[in-house]
């Protein structure tokens, strides 16, 4: 597979794909480039649930940031409108992200801000360049609420109250070595290409346990239910759960059970 638009590019490398921001911008976060994103998550999808084995994700981006937050200019030429479509663009996005059928992870090439942040978080797991680039959640230095469903993942993806403080309440910039010692990100690797490659390292790492998609997707919603609610994903009723169970159950080998 080998996808390339005017905002992103989609690759498959083994068994992980690549999906790449591209461009030596800041990557704000505007309708036209969550759909673009979510374009290629749709292509992944669909791929994934036609082909036999384990996938995984990740994304990437090029340049000096890896997101720096929504498109605060694109919202200011229509405040009364722009603002909640922009929102609802990444609430979708997440949710995309949150209930797709594999391991994500996100490469986080240089800087991530605001908005960016919750994007690099609602990955099952984070790989940060540590030579360069910072965390930071401005929305406390530019007077800008956080509506709850996005306030949900920073509770659920920084469990430690002192450092969600600091990192919300501060405005505190944390560098990929800070932020891997106190459990923001999974691992702070050196240079830009050489995070994207221990994030693709890992992606096949967990692709190769060949696990059950969508039983992956449904543990990962359950484990994160809060958020998943807030984004608008459907939760499944126990019936549902226990009819998916026993299909699932149905399908392993004998060795597995």
């Amino acid at each position: 597979m080998e996808f390339r638009g005017e905002m992103c590019t989609l690759e498959k490398r083994g068994r992980v794909y690549l999906l790449t921001l591209t461009g030596a911008d800041e990557h704000r976060l505007n309708p036209t480039l969550l759909d673009a994103v979510r374009s290629a998550l749709a292509r992944v999808r669909s791929e994934a649930a036609s082909s036999d084995g384990g996938a995984a994700l990740v994304i990437a981006a090029e340049g000096k940031f890896f997101s720096n937050g929504f498109d605060l200019a694109w919202a200011r030429a229509s405040p009364s409108l722009h603002p909640g479509l922009m929102t609802a663009a990444l609430r979708r996005t997440l949710a995309d992200l949150l209930s797709l059928p594999m391991p994500t992870v996100a490469a986080v090439t240089g800087h991530v801000s605001a908005a960016g942040c919750f994007l690099a978080l609602s990955h099952d797991y984070v790989v940060m360049r540590a030579d360069r680039g910072f965390l930071y959640m401005s929305e406390v230095d530019i007077g800008l609420p956080i509506v709850e469903s996005f306030m949900a993942l920073m509770r659920a993806k920084i469990p430690d109250p002192r450092t969600r403080r600091d990192v919300l309440l501060r405005g505190k910039k944390v560098t990929a070595v800070e932020a891997e010692a106190r459990g923001i990100v999974d691992r702070a690797v050196v240079g830009a290409r050489e995070a994207v490659e221990a994030a693709i390292a890992m992606g096949e790492e967990l692709a190769a346990r060949n696990w059950d998609g969508e039983a992956y997707a449904s543990i990962r919603k359950g484990l994160f239910k809060d958020v998943c609610r807030g984004l608008g994903l459907k939760e499944a009723s126990d019936e549902e759960e226990e009819a998916a169970a026993s299909a699932a159950a149905a399908k392993l080998p004998s060795s597995k059970l």
